[in-house]
């Protein structure tokens, strides 16, 4: 198999894992952990294999003046970004939070034009209206079962998150480009955990250990494995062997995967609302994201 190929299949094992992801997650929380102590968890964790794993790879030295930048993309894409995720989620839908998310690469269009200066098509600026609408229109009208306690303010948060997220992929760009991803992500997730610890330690004391099912126990594994450590792992080998457009199609795979497994376990519920704002979100990232056909090995 081709080195392209093996991208195209870590892509989609990454698309199928973040889909589950949105109802595993919501069965462990907040029910058995709440949201933020669940977060503890989750980037605890995933610093331990990503420093453990580090040792293997290259030995690189960070320049101190890109110790900043490491803090900010530390605070946008694991604190800031995971507790306003997680929080969101434990208040809204599955469906509704993986369709929020597919929002993030018209987040960055906009991001980039603010931050790097770039001029935005007209094309792209009727997506972004288009997509936003959608957005607004599942914050504030989308509901769901009973697992969405409170489904606008969950959906704000997701929505947020997605924000948070598009500022860490402007970020990461330099680091990217500088170091390999090892040298520097082990001490993202590093700053990272100390920045959720506040907000996660109490809610993780209380915690009744015992109480908690061998499947739940399995669940929040699941989560700290695979949908933080391996998806990263997966992430790099795409990033590596397809363009940046390629890969983030796959980011709209998600809610697919979502809706299929939160429906199929009577986790959430499909309704016109979703249907129409998931709609209004996907044509507005088409828009974004499309460009006129090229040669290319894509």
């Amino acid at each position: 198999m081709s080195s392209r190929s093996w991208a195209l299949v870590c892509a989609w094992i990454v698309a199928i894992i973040y889909g589950v992801t949105f109802t595993i997650a919501k069965d462990v929380m907040p029910k058995y952990i709440d949201a933020y102590g669940f977060i503890v968890l989750r980037v605890g964790g995933a610093t331990i294999l990503f420093w453990l794993v580090s040792f293997l790879g290259p030995k690189e030295k960070i320049a101190k003046s890109d110790f900043l930048r490491i803090a900010a993309c530390a605070f946008f894409g694991v604190a800031f970004n995971m507790l306003t995720f997680f929080k969101g989620l434990s208040y809204t839908s599955p469906i509704m939070g993986a369709v929020l998310m597919v929002t993030t690469p018209m987040i960055v269009l906009i991001l980039s034009s603010i931050i790097m200066k770039e001029r935005m098509q007209s094309k792209k600026v009727i997506g972004i209206l288009l997509g936003l609408a959608g957005t607004i229109t599942l914050i504030l009208y989308g509901k769901a079962l009973n697992n969405a306690p409170n489904a606008t303010l969950g959906n704000l948060l997701v929505f947020v998150n997605a924000v948070s997220y598009g500022f860490y992929l402007i970020f990461v760009k330099k680091l990217m480009d500088k170091y390999n991803a090892f040298t520097f992500v082990k001490y993202i997730y590093l700053f990272g955990f100390f920045m959720v610890l506040p907000f996660g330690f109490n809610e993780l004391q209380v915690v009744n250990w015992n109480e908690i099912p061998l499947d739940i126990s399995l669940k929040i594994g699941f989560v700290v494995i695979f949908s933080t450590f391996f998806t990263y792992l997966l992430n790099l080998i795409s990033m590596r062997n397809l363009k940046p457009t390629t890969v983030a199609v796959f980011i709209y795979l998600q809610p697919f995967f979502a809706t299929v497994f939160a429906i199929y376990l009577e986790k959430d519920n499909l309704n016109l609302v979703k249907m129409i704002s998931a709609s209004l979100i996907f044509v507005g990232v088409y828009l974004v994201i499309h460009k006129k056909k090229e040669v290319s090995n894509d």
